[in-house]
């Protein structure tokens, strides 16, 4: 077994702070603070400095997280050959996903998953104040299907393995008397709408730069009146025509509201794209091996649909 002292190290490592280690990791700082000490005496080198009022690792302990992440790798490997010995797919799957995602993949999945693995218990969170890739590092979730945006791990993060899930085209959400709703059968070009009042829709951290990048290839930078992260909340505004928004695909709007769903032709076209992210060395486990298959054929069914 690995030391769970240097999962606290490596935690410390990508939070930067005791206080917020603890709560990813649902331990009290005393608690971290503590096996930290053990582990820096055990090994007989100082781990932490002083950084003002936060703490950073010492060369020695950055070489020795390089060392924990190439264990912990091992060891996911190793849980992984070892569950084939298993009779069938049984335990626990957690996948986290933001919610478009669990419109779209994660609860079509896990409703298959349910039926064909009947001893498998998964659950679902949205977990939307959290970066779910923390949550897999914490060992607080399996499978995290996200959207691949700025600030994100990069594809070749030792600790994490990446896997394009789907490609979640964005539509126009305009009033009904709006210049575009009858044009909902053959789509409208983004640069046409480069004289409209725009509201910032969504999650700001991966919609707005969606939109942001998309307007700027077309050739504007729109001119943002309002914002609001429910969908319900954006339709609300389109529909008294305080401004015209991006919505995905996948993203619900109230039938209640008179606004017209416009598809975007030409270029460019925004995309969101997610993947399913897991922990190296987990990939080959029953259980994500078969959540990540299960999401593929998901996210596959919705492709052939036209998403």
């Amino acid at each position: 077994m690995i030391d769970p002292r240097l999962q606290t190290l490596r935690v410390l490592h990508t939070h930067g702070t005791v206080t917020a280690t603890a709560a990813a990791l649902h331990l009290t700082p005393s608690t971290v603070s503590q096996q930290l000490r053990q582990l820096s005496a055990r090994l007989g080198l100082e781990l932490l400095e002083p950084a003002g009022r936060r703490v950073r690792l010492t060369p020695a302990a950055l070489a020795l997280v390089e060392h924990a992440d190439a264990l912990f790798l091992r060891w996911e490997e190793a849980r992984a050959d070892l569950a084939g010995y298993a009779d069938g797919v049984a335990g626990r799957l957690r996948i986290t996903g933001v919610a478009t995602a669990i419109t779209g993949v994660i609860a079509p999945a896990v409703a298959r998953l349910r039926a064909e693995l009947p001893r498998l218990a998964v659950e679902i969170g949205e977990d939307p104040d959290v970066n779910r890739f923390e949550l897999l590092l914490a060992g607080r979730a399996d499978i995290a299907v996200v959207i691949v945006a700025e600030g994100a791990p990069a594809p070749d993060d030792a600790r994490f393995v990446q896997r394009p899930v789907l490609a979640e085209p964005q539509d126009l959400l305009v009033p009904a008397g709006h210049r575009f709703a009858g044009r909902a059968a053959r789509g409208v070009a983004l640069a046409e709408a480069g004289e409209e009042s725009w509201i910032r829709a969504g999650d700001p951290a991966d919609q707005h730069r969606l939109l942001l990048t998309a307007c700027a290839s077309a050739g504007f930078t729109p001119r943002v009146r309002h914002h609001a992260v429910d969908w319900s909340a954006v339709a609300a505004l389109v529909a008294h025509g305080f401004g015209i928004c991006l919505v995905p695909r996948l993203a619900p709007v109230p039938e209640r509201y008179p606004v017209v769903r416009v598809p975007l032709c030409g270029e460019p076209l925004p995309v969101r794209r997610f993947v399913a992210a897991v922990r190296r060395g987990s990939e080959r486990q029953p259980p994500v091996a078969r959540g990540l298959a299960a999401l593929r054929t998901a996210a596959g069914e919705r492709e052939a649909k036209g998403v």
